[in-house]
């Protein structure tokens, strides 16, 4: 594997080839600009982070104190009023020119992204095209998302209600490593629109990349202190929680659960996404043409470690044996690599942690009686965390990739004699995140899609066409979160809902009160009259 590499971007050269463990793989002229950003006082050390791809040093950067927490929700805070009083359309431009500018500078945030977590570069490709879209989504449809609403009042004509929708104030935010573009800014954009303030917890493997999103969104127009980023553990992510109006996590649910909790008692919102165990289902007739490259995708895209990532394959038994066949195939001719371009198909595991999970299941898998068709195994010729692409077939119930997510590189196999047993097994979890079902006859599928206990069910693709459809609201059912990013309903989510009722007729004497002044059992008869009326009516 090649030490050294020769970015399309402005990184320049990364590693030195003679000692590759030792050297920082980014210079300081290019971290630092970044890191200053950070809201920090200096006072709760330092954090480094290494490189994936070889284990060498990455960057170092200052970590924020829980007081620098504070401190970041206060200067949110003190501009937030201003930003929800600007007119939508300023707002909406600048998530215009926010996507305009990932799409002009992509070369410097995929290098970032791919450095940081270890992805391959089409993967990181994918988030840049993601933030394409939900900004241009927003920047169009949000308007019709925070537009006034007329609703019927007590009594027509006489009383008028109008509901508004309102910023909650300060988003808070605790992304995780995977999608270090995305889900930044998957939670900063529909709170932006709203009229919020943003502050971002980033993990602290990619913390860079959240940083050159706070450079570009200022670099598009937005005002200062609007998006801020603290940076450290969980303790700094749950200090978080403290001081915001609406906390978004993206994670285990284990964490989430303490998350929802809190959230809970301090009686704010709370989007959460959460894990999964999500499977994929090939019909009997569905066409492996198309099914064997596009399942390969949904398996192995950002080597496994994404939330709508298929690690169960559910196979009809009449075509089962002619597609495990092609798919073993396709999965053995999958290139791993580490260079900063689009040669390789799958990229690095994140950090030692990552592999050391994902051998275990597979470790736990075989000793079970499990069998590997193709992989299996550690890949340290590539790089220290690399695992290889790995199909098991006979997994055991008991078997931990049975029932516990891996998020790697990791899918088992389970037959079945028919659609009904493919929805019971596809539902046999506690998660309910993403579900795919392959099939020749789309009217069919969506039927069985009815059955399916996923947030997401999606027909003849893994994941990103429903993904990439801004408009459709993601989530999870069961274990696997609450509330939805996406659509109409992140940014109902993100705002207060406030309903005004106007008595037209009180300046005509007309209204409920100068009813009231009937006294006895006037105002009840009058009332009975008229609400008869609406009732034949038909009037709500």
């Amino acid at each position: 594997m090649s030490t050294a590499h020769e970015s399309d971007g402005a990184l320049g050269d990364l590693i030195d080839p003679e000692l590759p463990a030792a050297t920082y793989v980014l210079e300081p002229d290019v971290v630092e600009p970044l890191t200053r950003r950070i809201v920090t006082s200096h006072a709760a050390g330092t954090h480094r982070s290494t490189s994936p791809f070889t284990g060498a040093p990455l960057a170092a950067y200052p970590v924020s104190s829980p007081a620098d927490v504070a401190t970041a929700v206060e200067r949110a805070r003190a501009v937030q009023a201003g930003w929800a009083r600007t007119p939508l359309r300023e707002r909406t431009t600048v998530l215009d020119r926010l996507g305009a500018l990932v799409l002009q500078r992509q070369s410097e945030i995929l290098d970032l992204i791919q450095m940081e977590s270890g992805k391959a570069r089409r993967s990181a490709f994918e988030e840049v095209a993601d933030v394409a879209i939900v900004c241009r989504h927003y920047a169009v449809r949000g308007p019709r998302y925070l537009a006034d609403r007329r609703v019927p009042g007590m009594l027509p004509v006489l009383t008028g209600v109008r509901v508004h929708r309102r910023p909650v104030g300060v988003v808070g935010a605790i992304a995780p490593w995977n999608y270090p573009l995305s889900l930044v800014l998957s939670e900063a954009v529909p709170a932006l629109l709203a009229g919020n303030a943003v502050v971002i917890k980033p993990d602290p493997q990619t913390t860079l990349s959240a940083l050159w999103v706070a450079e570009v969104l200022q670099d598009a127009g937005l005002p200062d202190d609007l998006f801020l980023v603290v940076t450290g553990g969980g303790d700094i992510g749950a200090e978080l929680v403290e001081h915001v109006d609406h906390i978004a996590f993206t994670g285990s649910t284990a964490t989430g659960r303490k998350v929802a909790g809190r959230a809970g008692e301090r009686l704010i919102g709370a989007t959460l996404e959460l894990g999964g165990k999500n499977p994929l289902y090939v019909a009997a007739d569905a066409d492996l043409d198309t099914a064997v490259p596009g399942v390969v995708r949904a398996c192995f895209s950002n080597t496994g470690q994404l939330c709508m990532s298929i690690e169960r394959l559910v196979l009809h038994e009449r075509i089962a044996d002619a597609f495990l066949e092609r798919f073993v195939e396709a999965v053995r001719d999958l290139r791993l690599g580490s260079e900063l371009d689009y040669t390789a198909d799958v990229g690095s595991l994140v950090s030692a942690a990552q592999l050391e999970r994902v051998t275990a299941h597979v470790d736990d898998a075989l000793a079970k009686g499990a069998r590997a068709l193709v992989g299996g195994v550690h890949r340290s010729d590539v790089g220290p965390y690399f695992y290889a692409p790995t199909v098991l077939d006979d997994v055991p119930a008991d078997a931990r990739c049975a029932t516990e997510e891996t998020f790697g590189p990791v899918v088992s196999v389970t037959r079945v004699a028919s659609d009904d047993e493919a929805v019971r097994v596809m539902n046999d979890t506690e998660f309910g995140l993403n579900a795919s079902i392959w099939s020749a006859d789309v009217a069919r599928a969506r039927a069985l899609a009815a059955r399916v206990e996923s947030g997401t069910v999606v027909i003849n693709d893994g994941y990103a066409s429903a993904w990439a459809s801004p408009a459709a609201p993601m989530g999870g059912f069961k274990a696997s979160g609450l509330g939805r990013r996406h659509g109409r309903e992140a940014v109902e989510a993100l705002t207060e809902v406030q309903a005004v009722a106007a008595q037209r007729g009180a300046r005509l004497g007309v209204s409920l009160d100068s009813l009231y002044t009937l006294g006895g059992e006037a105002p009840s008869r009058a009332l009975t009259v008229a609400l008869g009326a609406l009732r034949r009516l038909r009037l709500p």
